[in-house]
């Protein structure tokens, strides 16, 4: 447990899956989806170092993207439960360690951008994946459009991420000694979307 906790505070993919197992990689995910203070977990590169390990037999893939998928689609129920009965009042408040008014802005501009797609588009973005399913509450979206919308992300993202890294893992001979440089270039594309938004909101000023 305490390898675990010091692997989050680290934020080493590798070692949260290695001390974590299904429960550890599941709980993050739950945490990152639903839970503010998760925003700056690294989703996409667990699931991939995930998926790399899988495929050195470290975890099987079938339960690994079950128990990913689940904890995706509730973490973002919570979220949306969240939005909507106190998301109003706690988006009012100051800047604070988990959340920053920037973070909302930015997540408002991408629904603005992709409508009721944001829902699932966002699952493939950082800090917007945190904050989705909460706005998604505070907003008129219906908790049935949502769950539809839940759900596809859930199983896109969870499949594809861990699908990826088990793939490579299979196809490239001890791939788990690549997980770092791979996992950094997947978090730099994981970021590109929000650089463009800051980049498009300094244009349009």
């Amino acid at each position: 447990m305490l390898n675990f906790l010091s692997a989050c505070i680290n934020l080493d993919p590798v070692a949260m899956v290695k001390t974590g197992s299904y429960v550890g990689i599941a709980t993050l995910v739950f945490a990152e989806s639903g839970l503010l203070f998760g925003i700056f977990l690294p989703g996409d590169s667990l699931l991939f170092a995930a998926g790399l390990l899988s495929a050195a037999g470290f975890l099987s893939v079938g339960p690994l993207i079950f128990f990913v998928v689940v904890a995706a689609i509730v973490g973002d129920s919570v979220g949306y439960w969240f939005g909507a009965n106190v998301g109003v009042n706690f988006f009012k408040r100051k800047d604070s360690l988990f959340f920053k008014q920037e973070y909302l802005k930015r997540t408002e501009r991408f629904y603005q951008m992709y409508g009721g797609r944001a829902v699932v588009l966002a699952r493939f973005v950082p800090i917007v994946r945190t904050i989705a399913p909460i706005l998604a509450g505070i907003g008129s979206m219906t908790y049935g459009t949502f769950l539809r919308y839940n759900v596809l992300g859930g199983l896109l993202w969870g499949v594809g991420m861990v699908a990826l890294g088990y793939s490579l893992g299979s196809v490239i001979p001890n791939s788990e000694s690549y997980i770092l440089p791979i996992s950094l270039v997947i978090i730099t594309v994981s970021f590109l979307p929000i650089l463009i938004n800051i980049i498009r909101g300094k244009r349009a000023v």
